[in-house]
């Protein structure tokens, strides 16, 4: 299995996590966060916006979904046809083991 863990613009979050679930994927959590980029935030007059509002989004996908699901991703979450600076990143890990609580089972 595969975490997929996409940052991307608070308004995005929303159509990312509706494209996301008419894929199949889910289940997902949610979590703003603040942070930037390479551009270093944005500055406007005097003022310089170093951390910038962003939602987390995560999911766990089977091996053979994690291209399709980062696909759904990008798309739904890019700015225009070519993107533009701001629209998040996607990072992507191994997952070795999960475990449901609720039953107290091994998944995997």
């Amino acid at each position: 299995m595969q975490m997929i863990r996409a940052i991307v613009r608070p308004d995005k979050a929303s159509k990312v996590m509706k494209a996301l679930f008419e894929a199949g994927y889910v289940a997902i959590t949610r979590i703003p966060v603040v942070g930037r980029g390479k551009q270093r935030g944005i500055k406007i007059g005097e003022i310089t916006y170093d951390e910038l509002p962003k939602e987390l989004l995560i999911i766990v996908v089977k091996d053979e979904d994690k291209d399709f699901a980062i696909q759904v991703i990008m798309e739904s979450a890019r700015t225009g046809e070519k993107g533009a600076f701001g629209d998040g990143k996607i990072f992507v890990q191994k997952v070795e083991e999960a475990y449901t609580i609720s039953r107290g089972t091994k998944e995997l």
